[in-house]
């Protein structure tokens, strides 16, 4: 995720990070730029066409796509702040697990505080690149007898940590460490790791629908290539920079909602993944 000043109007405008939607529009901005180059010689120079009320249809259709492209936008934003609020439950949840097994461990119990403190890290690890392409369990710490032998056994690796930290816990209150009353409190963070995770899954592996996505970049793509067929009429040649600007807003609007409706990624606009786990691992560090 790109950290930026949004107050920084001047930088903002002019500046071309390499996931600005301007670089992967370009080329067909330059092609839309030729054809309609071409219209308008077709048209004007050669045709000798006269308009009459040419842009009055687009500009109807146009109002309908704005409409359509808002609800998409709207749509995609709902999913990525939707992650942003289950990576943050991640968080507390992690914080209040550390507080409370920090409470009610004694202090000698040190293998046993650090064997929590990092299956809570490998968990959060294991959803965030499970939520990617795959759990490298190679990226896991090993502790106790939680090894890369122990998370290859199955294909879903968070469901792995979750099982030894739930086995963990009950080990706590059948050996008397912990009270019926401590083990419920417990219960509830780790029940909420399976919950938050749950949720992630269900925005990763549902994707906007086909025939909504599909039929959108179709009327995209038709309104801008007839679009130049009645604005050369009435702009000539200056319905170039028009159209292609048209094309680029449009689209752009497009681009942003496919980047952020599956936030999980490494994209410039993704969540923040990586930072997260790293807070959880500093946060853990310091209450265990």
């Amino acid at each position: 995720m790109i950290t930026y000043n949004p107050k920084d109007w001047g930088h903002l405008i002019f500046a071309f990070h390499r996931s600005d939607t301007f670089r992967a529009l370009l080329p067909g901005m330059l092609a839309l730029g030729v054809y309609t180059a071409l219209l308008a010689w077709l048209e004007n120079d050669v045709l000798h066409l006269t308009s009459k009320n040419s842009t009055l249809v687009h500009s109807l259709v146009g109002f309908v796509l704005s409409m359509m492209l808002i609800f998409r936008t709207n749509t995609a934003y709902d999913r990525w702040w939707e992650g942003r609020r289950l990576w943050g439950s991640f968080v507390n949840n992690s914080r209040n697990l550390a507080f409370k097994l920090n409470a009610f461990l004694p202090e000698s119990a040190g293998s046993e505080r650090t064997l929590f403190r990092t299956l809570i890290h490998n968990f959060v690890i294991a959803a965030k690149e499970h939520l990617r392409d795959g759990v490298d369990i190679h990226h896991l710490s090993s502790v106790g007898p939680y090894d890369t032998t122990f998370y290859a056994k199955h294909s879903h690796v968070p469901n792995q940590v979750a099982k030894a930290l739930f086995g963990e816990i009950n080990r706590l209150y059948a050996s008397g460490c912990i009270s019926g009353d401590q083990l419920i409190l417990l219960n509830a963070e780790l029940q909420s790791f399976a919950e938050n995770l749950g949720a992630c899954e269900r925005i990763k592996k549902t994707p906007i629908p086909y025939a909504y996505s599909l039929f959108l970049k179709k009327i995209i793509f038709l309104y801008v290539f007839t679009m130049p067929i009645g604005f050369v009429l009435d702009f000539s040649y200056w319905a170039i920079p028009a159209v292609a600007l048209v094309f680029y807003a449009f689209a752009s609007i497009e681009l942003i909602a496919e980047e952020i409706e599956d936030p999980f990624g490494t994209h410039a606009n993704d969540l923040p993944t990586d930072a997260i786990v790293e807070t959880i691992r500093g946060n853990l560090a310091e209450i265990l």
